[in-house]
């Protein structure tokens, strides 16, 4: 294999697996910079609300078409939080009111990655939050380091935000990507001060300034590990806990990606297999995707594909790369999935002009919406002592660039050591509704399982058929409002989520055929 193709393969592979986030961030097109931006009014009246010592302006929360009304402000926090007096940060924070009289315990709602705003995520999973919204606030505060709350953006040298530089994609230059966007941080913040230690003091700060006694928390992949956190250092300001595609405390983020995915895939293939028409019309996708990676393991293919986003005509060369980190994007969404067995075959026919549309699509979203800087200042700190090299990761499709790259790059960027309870799970009687997809193929329902046994007040739903964020998903909102109301997750009734039905795979170009 040439060298510039195995790096090529490094760079795609490991876009996808830095991404730990919310399958709904990436399935839309965000706008340029996922800003709130300003409700202009046609006569000059004082519009502004208060909610506690903060005061809000009438603001616009978009992403892509979604579009919601809301209010923003912003408040300051120490960098440092040993060092009140010093140096100072801002935060963006926005507030849905409640559409009727609001209930005491607004409901802060906590974005994946590491890396995504709450603020640029929410319109894609809005629909999540209508039934909740009827009598509770809706607070999002994007986390120090992401949106509009001093972000920690690593650009390449074309200005596009970026994992490493875009013409290199070995780990020498990852880290060397990573040092320069650690120096170019270096006279006006203190990137080790970004950890999800420091954000959940930020959280805290955020409940005091708008006046809320206790607050429920509703952490989605990434920030299931932020509300588990401020749930244990600050239980008595926790009502309950919600927890969307949960990562367990003594999880190592990035150490199990590459086994995850394969089982994931493993579940979903299997469909195929056990349909009669799919299995005759696309074979065994496995044995696709195999005959696919051997042509690919010779060499890139040439492909002339028409650009998913702008239409243009383009040419380029699809690799093993692609085919990873597409596959493990789509895996995050079963209905997107469902793609896969007939792109595998088309491709394996000569015609992969699909595949590497979808593929540039999804890899360039992703990286539009993480803050790259963030990142690092959380996974350096939390997980990269841990992260170590499996040998048999490599026979897998992801294989271990992701562990080779993060230790590179942590190695240059400036961090501190994890609280010594960090590791610690999430005990206590505090209400929590934990919610996995079947199918999920970065947080498996073990990881559930494996968390409720700490939590005597918790429930853990397993939706069938589903991937990664599953609170958007039927008759969950619902479920998810009636857990707020009663702060009882034992005695929901799920018999509605349990009536869900798998994703037919697609046999032809206008889904499953006869």
């Amino acid at each position: 294999m040439q060298d510039k193709h195995k790096k090529l393969i490094r760079y795609a592979i490991v876009v996808a697996a830095l991404a730990f986030a919310s399958k709904s961030y990436w399935m839309k097109k965000p706008e340029a910079e996922n800003k709130a931006t300003p409700v202009a009014a046609s006569v000059k009246v004082d519009s502004s609300r208060k909610l506690g010592s903060l005061k809000f302006e009438p603001c616009s929360l978009s992403q892509g078409s979604e579009s919601i009304s809301a209010f923003c402000s912003t408040m300051q926090v120490p960098e440092d939080h040993s060092k009140p007096d010093g140096r100072k940060i801002t935060l963006a924070i926005s507030w849905l009111p409640a559409k009727n009289e609001a209930e005491p315990d607004p409901v802060f709602m906590l974005a994946g990655g590491p890396g995504q705003a709450a603020r640029a995520g929410f319109p894609s999973v809005a629909s999540a939050f209508e039934e909740v919204r009827k009598n509770r606030n809706i607070i999002l505060l994007d986390q120090r380091g992401t949106g509009d709350s001093n972000p920690l953006k690593c650009e390449d040298s074309k200005g596009n935000s970026a994992v490493v530089e875009s013409e290199d994609y070995s780990v020498t230059a990852a880290a060397d990507f990573a040092a320069k966007c650690a120096a170019h941080f270096a006279k006006t913040t203190d990137v080790s001060q970004y950890s999800t230690a420091d954000a959940i003091i930020d959280l805290d700060l955020a409940r005091k300034a708008i006046g809320a006694d206790k607050i429920n928390l509703v952490g989605i992949s990434y920030g299931t590990r932020v509300a588990q956190q401020y749930a244990k250092k600050f239980p008595n300001s926790t009502r309950t806990v919600t927890i969307d595609g949960i990562a367990p405390m003594d999880l190592v983020l990035g150490q199990e990606h590459a086994k995850n995915l394969e089982s994931s895939l493993d579940l979903q293939f299997a469909r195929c297999s056990q349909d009669k028409i799919c299995k005759e019309k696309m074979g065994d996708p496995r044995a696709q995707l195999n005959q696919l990676l051997s042509t690919l393991s010779k060499g890139p293919i040439p492909v002339h594909y028409r650009d998913a986003l702008t239409g243009e005509w383009k040419d380029g060369e699809f690799t093993t790369g692609h085919i990873a980190m597409l596959t493990r994007m789509l895996a995050y969404a079963p209905q997107a999935a469902a793609l896969l067995p007939l792109q595998f075959s088309e491709a394996n026919k000569g015609h992969a002009e699909s595949l590497m549309a979808l593929s540039e699509m999804v890899s360039k979203d992703i990286s539009d919406m993480i803050m790259h800087g963030m990142q690092l200042s959380v996974m350096c700190s939390e997980d990269v002592d841990e992260l170590v090299i499996d040998p048999a990761d490599q026979k897998l499709l992801l294989g271990t660039d992701i562990v080779e790259v993060m230790k590179a790059q942590c190695a240059v960027w400036p961090h501190k050591k994890r609280p010594d309870d960090f590791r610690a799970p999430l005990t206590g009687n505090v209400p929590v509704l934990i919610l996995s997809g079947e199918f999920d193929p970065v947080t498996p329902p073990r990881y559930g399982d494996a968390v409720a046994k700490h939590l005597p007040n918790s429930k853990h739903i397993i939706v069938k058929g589903s991937g990664h964020n599953v609170l958007p998903i039927g008759c969950m909102p619902k479920l998810f409002a009636t857990f707020l109301d009663t702060a009882d997750a034992k005695q929901l009734d799920i018999s509605c989520i349990e009536k869900l039905t798998y994703a037919s795979m697609f046999t032809g170009f206008y889904g499953s055929e006869p």
